[in-house]
């Protein structure tokens, strides 16, 4: 269950992300938000730690989004907290997905063989014991 909702959480940051970048024709980016997923099918830790990253990192694009578009709305005298709600939710949503492959069982479902970010070492040295 837990492999599944994380999973389910990084691919729907990874599409409202490139929703985001591609409504301000950033192509690049709307690129490398959707193939940030593809990651993990290499199953290395790696990827799970490079996964993670962009999601944090997602999460404050959110950040700095709601932050501009708040400041717009006051400007311009228009509601604002229905905005700050949702992209609330979707910055959550990114953090949510970066802490469940977090979780060890995750972790170890995605990347078998390498438990990324554990306390017993190198990949190499697990190997040996």
């Amino acid at each position: 269950m837990k492999p599944a909702l994380a999973l389910t959480l990084v691919i729907l940051s990874a599409l409202l992300l490139g929703a985001h970048f591609l409504r301000s024709a950033q192509y690049v980016w709307v690129a490398a938000s959707l193939l940030t997923p593809a990651l993990l099918l290499t199953r290395r830790a790696w990827a799970v730690r490079v996964v993670q990253a962009a999601l944090l990192a997602a999460a404050g694009v959110w950040g700095m989004t709601a932050a501009d578009t708040v400041a717009q709305r006051l400007e311009a005298g228009e509601p604002w907290i229905r905005l700050v709600v949702i992209l609330g939710a979707v910055a959550l949503v990114a953090v949510a997905g970066a802490g469940l492959l977090q979780v060890r069982g995750v972790r170890q479902r995605l990347a078998p063989g390498g438990d990324a970010g554990s306390a017993g070492g190198s990949d190499l040295e697990q190997k040996r014991r």
